[in-house]
């Protein structure tokens, strides 16, 4: 198992409850932040409310972090406050057809360009996904394929 890695996903919601539950099962260790009570229950090795809470668990820059909803009003900060941090790699859900709000979200908070180019955006395998379980699953196979020095498609390496 993998367990140096850390999965965090940002902000409690119905993906996120599938992303860490599947990710724990995959090795990760798992965290969720979230400012906020969303009502929605989430399981994790732990639970804390900003980033601040993480930098000693952050500093190997072992974390793979994951917004799960690009609605909420912390978006920006909460984005900040990760890439602030050595987290080795960051993703926002969302579809590619249209600029994610992640982007005016950090200009306006002064983050420079080339830190915001660091925030993948869509997440996960093309897969078509729609529901939560299906994006969590492309997400983490995506995570895993990165991990394992892989692209993640069906061409398999010979």
């Amino acid at each position: 198992m993998n367990g140096d890695r850390l999965l965090v996903a940002v902000f409690a919601s119905p993906v996120a409850q599938v992303l860490l539950r599947w990710g724990a099962e995959l090795g990760f260790r798992t965290v969720l932040v979230d400012p906020g009570d969303t009502g929605v229950e989430v399981s994790a090795d732990r639970r804390v409310r900003s980033f601040a809470d993480l930098d000693g668990e952050l500093a190997a820059g072992t974390a793979d972090v994951v917004v799960t909803d690009h609605h909420r009003d912390e978006l920006g900060e909460q984005l900040r406050d990760a890439l602030a941090r050595p987290s080795r790699w960051v993703g926002v859900m969302g579809n590619p057809r249209h600029e994610g709000p992640h982007v005016a979200a950090l200009t306006a908070l002064g983050v420079p360009p080339e830190e915001i180019a660091r925030v993948h955006r869509p997440i996960g395998l093309d897969i078509g996904s729609r529901a939560p379980a299906e994006i969590a699953v492309s997400t983490l196979a995506g995570l895993l394929a990165d991990r394992n020095g892989r692209t993640g498609g069906f061409a398999h390496a010979r």
